[in-house]
């Protein structure tokens, strides 16, 4: 059975015409509304530019000279954003630990999420601390239309060499992480950044070969002189923690940091999930800021020495 609706005049093809419009022109201002980035996606996780971000400034006449040791700070920020955001960069600016590091690896820093206003949060880092950045994130497994969660480097140090890294293999319901790397220009010296943030539901022997892809990835840049693999390895069991431990010691990496000395915590458990790697550099001074409550991670920081150039 069909029915027809009809004009006046007797012309239904006008009417069929002019609602088509109508509709058409509704999809296209709904399209327009919708926040800068969510219309223009990369779905090829190997190959999505536009998951792989370089930005930021450093203000002249601000430019600091070559140190002969460098602050690093490694933190899991649990996509902070509004209030927590400015408490973070004052946190970064001035904590008596993680304050001042002129290099910070980040993991779970949102782009473009609802959960965090649609922000660009890499970015809004980096203005408040006058630093330069670098952000990655893995392809959307849920294809939602929102970012993912990435990592990031800030740097005061100029950054060349952006590398987004997409770790092996694939977590539950197919989901991806990555890594970014970038050499950190420090005067003549460069050093090599990494930071990581690994899956966590995933077989110890494929977490090892998540971490050998950023090792794959650094071993294209022999000109560094030194090197930094920093962040959430999700090293949930004793025997990730190991299988870290021996991977790195193999590659020539030290890190300051114990195998029990704690990073994660919710209610009474606490585990060693983040970890700060070394290679061709001394660490000095190190820490872990346990007084900082932001997120259910706590930043870790160390004081290098630089090589020579």
């Amino acid at each position: 059975m069909r029915f027809e609706m009809r004009s006046p005049g007797g012309e239904p093809e006008r009417l069929q015409t002019a609602f088509a419009a109508s509709v058409f022109l509704l999809v296209v201002s709904a399209l327009c509304l919708l926040p800068p980035g969510r219309r223009a996606r990369a779905h090829d996780g190997a190959k999505g530019p536009a998951l792989l971000e370089v930005g930021g400034e450093v203000k002249p006449g601000s430019e600091p000279t070559a140190p002969a040791e460098l602050k690093v700070v490694s933190y899991n920020i649990r996509y902070r954003a509004g209030d927590d955001l400015k408490q973070l960069i004052k946190l970064l600016k001035e904590d008596p630990e993680i304050g001042g590091a002129q290099v910070i690896g980040l993991q779970e820093v949102d782009r473009n999420k609802r959960r965090t206003g649609n922000v660009n949060t890499a970015r809004q880092l980096a203005e408040g601390m006058g630093m330069r950045y670098a952000w990655a994130a893995p392809p959307d497994a849920d294809d939602d239309g929102e970012e993912e969660t990435g990592v990031a480097i800030l740097s005061v140090f100029p950054l060349a060499d952006v590398t987004r890294v997409l770790l092996t293999h694939e977590g539950p319901e197919g989901r991806r992480r990555v890594a970014v790397g970038a050499t950190v220009q420090i005067g003549k010296t460069n050093v090599r950044v990494y930071s990581v943030h690994a899956e966590t539901r995933m077989p110890v022997e494929k977490k090892v070969e998540h971490w050998q892809a950023v090792l794959e990835d650094l071993r294209l840049h022999p000109e560094a002189a030194g090197a930094i693999v920093l962040g959430d390895f999700n090293t949930i069991k004793g025997k990730d923690v190991k299988a870290a431990r021996s991977l790195f010691t193999r590659e020539g990496f030290k890190t300051p940091f114990a195998d029990d000395d704690t990073t994660w915590r919710t209610f009474v458990v606490q585990l060693k999930l983040d970890w700060l790697w070394l290679r061709g550099l001394e660490a000095r001074s190190s820490g872990i800021d346990k007084e900082i409550d932001l997120s259910d991670h706590w930043p870790l920081w160390a004081e290098v020495r630089l090589p020579k150039s």
